[in-house]
């Protein structure tokens, strides 16, 4: 029975990578897209390659998210594990279908919290406020002032410039940022599905506190990352990329650049489980203000905000729906 709640979790698991995949998609290529540095394609492919990469440059964020619960051992543990995944699933697939550009990361904490409170499991609230509440309100607001800043900069030194050659060489300067932007969104997010099929393991009593991630899982959470990335995020990359603000190459290239580095930051000296998401719509909002205020499609930036605020407690609240009826159907097998 435990095996087989073990692979089940590991499944669901992967395909809530998957579904990260495609809903994260836009992330990092939606600006590339809408300025014409990069066609979709070639973008998607660029995405996929990258975020396969960036799964394998580190185990510090899925050490936190492994640490957010703490489930019992044997197969009540593994049903919260599930039901935190399936909340998430359904809140990612929600979010992809009206094109709000919601986080996958919080769905899926916020997940594992909703689980664990209906089943009573210990939740380590130091770590969700540390790790996962503060960098999810100063990320955004960070990365909106820097690529202000980065954008305002840019403007100030390029000044007497040509604007037609400037605006081409950063189209292909947007190369280099959104590979940037893949690589981190693969750190980050792919790292998160680890840390999940670790707490499985761990209830299982496959794995004991303190290992590694053993490889296949790291191997088997960057493919289904990668091969979500590259089945695409149509929905999504439109809001990011034009519904918002209509970006020029310029904007484009800082909006990812800043967004890159507070990934890359939060990753390695926090270990912090940031939202992609959050942060490049942050980061293109920043860039779009430089313009002025009116040119941000503000209407557009208060959907997007609603349905951050709403992803961790609707999450929650779908995986302790998930829990209850995946409780019941346990106790009703013979």
């Amino acid at each position: 029975m435990e095996l087989a709640l073990v692979i089940a979790v590991v499944v669901v698991a992967l395909t809530f990578d998957y579904t990260n995949g495609f809903h994260d998609a836009a992330n990092a290529i939606a600006t590339s897209v809408s300025t014409r540095a990069l066609t979709p394609r070639v973008a998607l492919i660029m995405a996929a390659i990258m975020n396969f990469i960036g799964a394998f440059l580190g185990q510090e964020v899925a050490n936190t998210v492994g640490s957010v619960i703490s489930p019992p051992s044997g197969s009540d543990g593994l049903v919260v594990v599930l039901a935190g995944l399936l909340g998430a699933i359904a809140w990612n697939l929600l979010t992809w279908y009206y094109g709000l550009p919601s986080s996958s990361s919080h769905a899926l904490i916020g997940g594992l919290v909703g689980a664990a409170l209906a089943s009573g499991t210990f939740v380590q609230w130091t770590t969700v406020r540390d790790k996962v509440l503060i960098p999810m309100i100063l990320s955004p607001l960070f990365a909106f002032a820097a690529a202000f800043a980065v954008m305002l900069t840019i403007m100030w030194v390029f000044r007497r410039r040509n604007p037609h050659r400037m605006q081409r060489n950063f189209r292909v300067l947007q190369t280099v940022s959104a590979a940037a932007m893949a690589l981190g969104h693969g750190l980050q997010d792919a790292q998160k599905t680890m840390g999940v099929i670790f707490l499985a393991l761990l209830a299982g009593g496959f794995v004991s506190p303190g290992d590694d991630l053993p490889l296949w899982v790291i191997i088997a959470a960057a493919s289904a990352i990668s091969a979500g990335t590259y089945a695409g995020g149509w929905r999504i990359m439109r809001t990011l990329g034009r519904r918002i603000i209509a970006l020029d190459p310029a904007r484009g290239f800082a909006a990812e650049s800043v967004a890159a580095t507070v990934l890359y930051t939060t990753a390695f000296v926090y270990s912090a489980p940031i939202s992609t998401t959050h942060t490049i719509t942050s980061a293109v909002m920043g860039v779009g203000a430089t313009k002025r205020f009116s040119a941000v499609r503000w209407g557009v930036a208060k959907s997007i905000v609603a349905a951050w605020i709403l992803t961790f407690p609707m999450a929650g609240l779908a995986a302790a729906g998930c829990f209850w009826v995946s409780h019941l159907l346990i106790e009703a097998l013979p």
